[in-house]
C-alpha cells in the first residue's frame, strides 16, 4: 500500500532523525523496518529525513544499500513495496562517526543548516555515552529549542548510574524532551489495557481487593544469552527485566484512573504504585523472591548448554537468569493482593502475559469437586500473539453432565478479529509519538529512579544473604522453588490450571 507523496503524514510532524549506531542490531532489526511501515502506512511526512551515524566507513549509497538488506530480511513478502521502499531508503544519508570525539559532530549541524524541522536524536547505543553524546551535540550547536532525544533502556545500573545519566542527559535536554523507551508500552495490547480498565465500567467497578484475589505477570524468553554474555553476566535478569518491562505493566495493571490521558497524568499514578511497592526485607526475601540459573537442557528437542557453559562464560559466576517474586501494593486499592512476577530465559516457551484472577463468589452451590475452578480469570496475552480473554464458566452441555461446570474463553485475538489489520510493532507507536511530540507512552525519570531504587534494595539483599542461584533445567518453568512459592498460598501458576 504505497502512498503518493502528497499523501504523506501530516508535514507538521515532520522530523530529523540522527540516529546512533545505525548500523547496530537494534536499528538494521527493528528501527528502519518500524520507519519503513510509517512511511508505507502514510504516516511519516514527506519532509521527513534520516541522518544515520556509525564508527564504520560507508558512504550514503552503501548505507541504503545495507538498509534495504536488512529490510528485505525481515519484511513479509506482502509487506515488500518497491516504490515505498525507494522512496524511504532516498531519505536515508550517512555520516561516519567517533561518538566519544567532539571532532565530526560539525557535520550533523552542517547537515542541518537551514532545516526548519525539530531533530529528533535517538541513541542506540550504550547507555554509558548517552552523557558523552549529549554533551557534544550541545558543545557543536547542532541543538535548538525544539530538539528531543530518545534513550533506550536500560538507563543505568542502578540509581546512583542512573542518575549520573540522566543528569548528563538533561544537561542538555530538559526532561520534556527526552523521550525513554520501554518498548512494551507500545504494544497494542497494552493500550488496549488502559481502554480495558477505564472505558469498561464492568471491569472499572471489579478492579480492587475485594473482587480480585492475586495477580500473574509472566515475561518468559525462549533464548538463551544470544551471545552477549559480556553485557547480560553484569546485568542479570532482574535489571534486564524487572526493573523496566514487568515492573511497568505492574504499574498500569495497579495505577489509579488518572484524571486525563496526558503524559504527565498517566505518569503520576504509575509513579504512585512505585512508591507503594513493598520491600523484601528479612524473612520476605528468602520466602518471596526466587533467583535461578539454566543448566543445559533442551529446546524445541534440541540439546542446550546450560549458562555457564555459554561461550566466553564465567564458571563461577551467580548471575541469575531467572526470578520470580511475591510482592505487593501497599494502598487502599491493593491491600492483601499478591502480584507474583516471573521473568526468565530458556523457557519453554516465548511468552508475555498478564492474569487477572478475581475471587470466587462468597456461596458456592455447584459440584464441590470443581471448586478450584470457579473464578473468572482475564488473560492479557502480549506474546507471541496478541490478544485479550475473559475466562467464565458455564454448564457442560450433555443430558449426562447435570450441572457440571466448563471454563471457557470470551476471546479477542487481535490477528483474528482483524485479519486485514495488520498489528504495528511497538516501535511503530513509539516511533510515530516522537514525531509528534506526545509523551504519554514514554517514562520519566521519576518512574525510573523509583524502580531502580525497589530494585537496589533487593540486589543489595542478595549480596548479604551470598545465597547462589537455584539451577533450572533449560526448557523449564524454572526453579521448583519458583512452583513452591506460589503453591504455599494455595495458588497455582496459570499454565498449570
Amino acid at each position: 500500500m504505497s502512498q503518493s507523496p502528497s499523501l504523506l503524514g501530516d508535514p507538521q510532524h515532520a522530523i530529523d532523525l540522527v540516529l546512533f549506531g545505525a548500523l547496530g542490531d537494534l536499528a538494521l532489526r527493528k528501527l528502519f523496518v518500524a520507519l519503513y511501515h510509517l512511511d508505507r502506512e502514510g504516516l511519516m511526512p514527506e519532509q521527513t529525513r534520516i541522518l544515520g551515524l556509525a564508527r564504520q566507513e560507508h558512504d550514503t549509497e552503501g548505507f541504503r544499500r545495507l538498509v534495504g538488506a536488512a529490510l528485505e530480511k525481515r519484511l513479509k513478502p506482502d509487506e515488500q513495496d518497491a516504490i515505498c521502499q525507494e522512496r524511504f531508503l532516498n531519505r536515508l544519508e550517512y555520516l561516519k562517526l567517533d561518538f566519544k570525539s567532539l571532532d565530526g559532530y560539525a557535520g550533523i549541524k552542517q547537515w542541518r543548516e537551514g532545516a526548519k524541522r525539530p531533530m529528533v536524536v535517538y541513541l542506540s547505543v550504550a547507555a554509558r555515552i548517552y552523557g558523552d553524546i549529549c554533551h557534544h551535540l550541545g558543545e557543536s550547536g547542532s541543538l535548538d529549542d525544539d530538539s528531543r532525544v530518545v534513550v533506550e533502556k536500560p538507563i543505568g545500573y542502578d540509581l546512583e548510574s542512573s542518575q549520573a545519566i540522566n543528569d548528563a542527559i538533561g544537561a542538555v535536554f530538559p526532561e520534556e524532551r527526552v523521550y525513554r523507551i520501554d518498548h512494551y508500552l507500545g504494544k497494542e495490547t497494552v493500550q488496549n489495557l488502559i481502554a480495558l480498565r477505564f472505558a469498561n465500567p464492568l471491569f472499572g467497578t471489579q478492579w480492587n481487593q475485594n473482587h480480585i484475589s492475586h495477580v500473574e505477570i509472566t515475561v518468559a524468553e525462549k533464548v538463551g544469552i544470544e551471545g552477549r554474555w559480556g553485557y547480560f553476566d553484569d546485568a542479570g535478569q532482574l535489571r534486564d527485566m524487572v526493573q523496566n518491562h514487568l515492573l511497568q505493566l505492574l504499574c498500569l495493571i495497579a495505577m489509579d484512573p488518572p484524571s486525563n490521558l496526558d503524559a504527565d497524568a498517566i505518569r503520576d499514578e504509575k509513579v504512585k504504585v512505585l512508591k507503594a511497592l513493598k520491600p523484601f526485607t528479612g524473612e520476605a526475601l528468602g520466602r518471596d523472591v526466587v533467583r535461578g540459573q539454566y543448566i543445559a537442557g533442551t529446546s524445541d528437542g534440541q540439546a542446550v548448554p546450560g549458562y555457564l557453559e555459554e561461550e566466553d562464560a564465567n564458571t563461577e559466576s551467580r548471575t541469575e537468569t531467572f526470578v520470580a517474586m511475591k510482592t505487593e501494593v501497599a494502598n487502599w486499592r491493593w491491600a492483601g493482593v499478591p502480584f507474583y512476577l516471573r521473568t526468565g530465559k530458556r523457557m519453554p516457551e516465548k511468552l508475555s502475559q498478564i492474569v487477572i484472577h478475581f475471587r470466587q463468589q462468597p456461596h458456592y452451590i455447584f459440584d464441590p469437586d470443581q471448586r478450584d475452578i470457579a473464578s473468572n480469570k482475564l488473560i492479557i496475552r502480549l506474546q507471541p500473539e496478541e490478544g485479550i480473554a475473559l475466562q467464565v464458566l458455564t454448564k457442560d452441555s450433555g443430558l449426562d453432565k447435570g450441572m457440571r461446570l466448563r471454563p471457557g474463553p470470551l476471546h479477542l485475538d487481535f490477528n483474528s478479529a482483524f485479519p486485514k489489520s495488520r498489528i504495528p510493532d511497538a516501535y511503530e507507536r513509539l516511533l510515530l509519538e516522537v514525531m509528534k511530540g506526545q509523551q504519554y507512552l514514554f517514562v520519566r525519570r521519576d518512574e525510573v529512579e523509583f524502580a531502580w531504587r525497589w530494585c537496589d534494595q533487593l540486589i543489595e539483599g542478595w549480596k548479604t544473604r551470598e545465597t547462589p542461584p537455584r539451577r533450572y533445567p533449560a526448557g523449564s518453568w524454572g526453579p521448583v522453588a519458583s512452583i513452591a512459592m506460589i503453591t504455599q498460598d494455595g495458588r497455582s501458576w496459570y499454565e498449570d490450571y
